[in-house]
This record gives C-alpha cells, structure tokens and sequence, in this order.
C-alpha cells in the first residue's frame, strides 16, 4: 500500500516538474517578442524592437500580394454601384438639403477666404488686356452705324424737329422782339412783325415738311453725313490715335486696379449677402440643380451604366498603380514608430492570449513530461 502510495507521487512530482519547465519555456518565449528577459539582453530577444523595420516591410508584402492583387480586388469593384446608390440617397429630402447647405457652405468658405489682393490683380491685368485689343473707334463707328441702319436717327430727327417746331410756335414773340432789334429805324413795326410771322411760319412748315416726308433732301443728306462721319472714324488714322489717347487718360493702371477692387467688393458682399439670406437664390438654385441631377441620374440606366464603368475602371486603374505605394507606406508607418512604444501597444493588445499561451505551455509541458514518465516506466 506504501508503495502505491509514493508511486503516486512520482507521478505529481514528474507533471510538475515538466509544467514548471514548460510554463518557463513558453514565459521566455513570449518574453522575448516584446522584451528583453530579465532585462538581460539575450541574443535574439525583444524582437518586436530589433525587428521593427522588417515586420514592416513583410507587413506591407502580406498586404498587397493578398488584400491589393487584381484577383482579389476585381470581384468587390465589379459590384460597385456607385450611381444609383447616390441617385437614392440624392432623393432622400434630408440629404438633398444636407447636400446643398453643404455646397452653400463651401461656396461662402471660398468666396470669404479669397485673397482680394489676387484677385483684383487678376481682374486688372485680365481688364488691361481686354481694354489693349479693344479700338474705340471700331467700337463707335459701329455704334453709329448700328444706329443708322436701325433707323433710330430717323426718330431722333423727328423727335428734334418736333421739338424745334413747338419752340418756334410757341416763342414767336421773340422772334418779332429779335426782328425788331435787327431792323432799321425808319422800318415801320407792322414790317417787322409781317417779317416776323412770315419766319415763324416759313420755318414751321419747312420743318413739317421734313417731318411729313421720309425722303425729303435734308433727310438724305443727314444719312449721307453719318455714313461719311461713320467711315472717317473708321478709316482715320487721327481719330484712332485721339481716341485711343482718351482710353489711356482715362484707363490708366491705378485706375483699373481702382475699378477692379470695387468691382470684387461690390460683388462679393453681394453674393455672401445672398448666401447668408434665409432664402438665399443660389441655395434655391442649387437645390433645383442637385435634385434634378438625382432624378435624372435614376431614370437613366445609360448613364448610370457609364458613370459606373468610370468609377470601376479609374479605382481599378488607381488602386493596381499604387499597390506598392500602398505597401510602402504601412513598411514605413510600422518602420518608424517609436519601437518600445510599438512593443508595449502590441503587447497590450494580446495580453490576454499571452497569458492564455503561459497556461498553455504549463499543461502542455507536465502532459508531455507525464507522458514520457509514464511510457519509461511501461518499458
């Protein structure tokens, strides 16, 4: 019965022993990957610093060459639907007003942070080029031609004949008072006011006839003088250069900066007025636009067809040419992390599996050593 007793314990003694060693093998092991055992600086150990930059680079090799290949990434693009997906959520009342406060927003985070130094100086030397390639006297001959052939000298003619008329008409006693200035004294007054009359209404029916008829001679050679004026503005050498001294007098460099910058003021507090307002017309606009975009976008397969082709292609083009841009920036990441402090965060992580792996290691080691007891003593 004694003997039984103490072969027991033979057994206890061999499991715990082997235990021990496995629980000490398995506690270095783990040891090792984070930190130096004891602080004693074992070849081969603290291997997540030592080997920081190599875990890295194979990191960023597992990645690519499994998660970033053509055929791994091929089937999740193919099923990409993009278009409709935003068509839908563009539909939505809620998103089509977060999408427009949003597009609101920005608009007025640009227009407010635009430098207006640059600005205006791209308004003025963009002014000064324009006005450079512009001739006044192309434009005015132009204009007056454009005028006569409208016939809108016609009805300015009109307009002061008529005018002229009612002057005289109604002014007559001035005209005898200025006939009787002009005359001689032995003239008798009843003269001066029968020439008078006979003015005022000579006068009148001449400018009647003008009015009544569109072919009268006086007409004629009105056109005649602006087709002639028109021509000589066109053609004449001074009247280029003097209108071209008055464009430079009047259009000098501080003075278009000076237009430019008020131009881009008046503008932009109109336009952040606008943006700020509780029914702002650019936001009305906007929504209108965002809305018709998704309603448009979810009726028309063609296009949904197309914009998806797009998308798929570009991110498959965008992904297969950076793949290595890719594995280098998660080899550079890794590699440059502080390395104590990537041990530490690493360790944390599988804390609880580290010391799952030492209770591991301690059964696994009596079991074995209990065996090999056990099969020595059968032989």
């Amino acid at each position: 019965m004694k003997y039984y007793f103490f072969a027991w314990i033979g057994y206890v003694k061999v499991f715990s022993e082997a235990a021990m060693v496995g629980a000490l093998a398995d506690w270095f092991a783990v040891t090792a990957l984070f930190h130096h055992p004891m602080g004693i600086p074992i070849p081969h150990t603290n291997l997540i610093v030592n080997r920081k930059k190599s875990i890295g680079d194979n990191l960023g090799g597992f990645v690519v060459e499994n998660f970033l290949n053509p055929t791994t990434i091929r089937p999740y693009i193919q099923r990409l639907q993009l278009s409709s997906f935003i068509a839908g959520w563009l539909n939505n009342k809620k998103n089509l007003e977060l999408t427009s406060n949003e597009i609101l927003w920005l608009l007025k985070d640009i227009i407010e942070k635009t430098d207006e130094h640059m600005v205006v100086k791209f308004i003025t030397a963009k002014s000064k080029d324009i006005l450079n390639n512009i001739h006044l006297n192309e434009i005015l001959a132009g204009g007056i031609q454009q005028v006569v052939q409208r016939g809108d000298h016609e009805r300015i003619l009109d307009y002061i004949i008529d005018k002229l008329r009612n002057y005289i008409t109604n002014n007559e006693d001035q005209v005898r008072d200025r006939v009787k200035q002009e005359s001689y004294l032995l003239i008798p007054e009843f003269v001066d006011n029968l020439i008078a009359s006979k003015l005022v209404k000579g006068a009148t029916k001449y400018l009647t006839e003008i009015e009544k008829n569109p072919n009268h001679q006086i007409r004629k050679d009105i056109l005649s003088q602006l087709n002639g004026f028109v021509k000589e503005i066109r053609t004449s050498q001074k009247w280029e250069d003097e209108l071209q001294e008055i464009k430079n007098n009047l259009l000098t460099k501080d003075r278009i900066q000076s237009y430019a910058a008020a131009a881009w003021k008046t503008l932009q507090k109109s336009v952040l007025s606008d943006l700020s307002a509780e029914k702002s017309a650019v936001k009305l606009y906007i929504k209108k636009m965002v809305a018709e975009i998704a309603t448009s976008l979810k009726q028309d397969e063609v296009m949904q067809n197309k914009i998806d082709g797009w998308i798929r292609f570009n991110l498959y083009r965008l992904i297969l040419h950076n793949t290595e841009k890719m594995g280098e920036l998660i080899s550079n990441t890794v590699g440059d992390w502080e390395g104590r402090e990537l041990s530490n965060k690493l360790e944390l992580e599988v804390g609880k599996d580290l010391q799952y792996i030492r209770i591991n290691g301690t059964l696994v080691g009596g079991l074995v050593g209990l065996l090999i007891y056990m099969l020595t003593k059968l032989i």
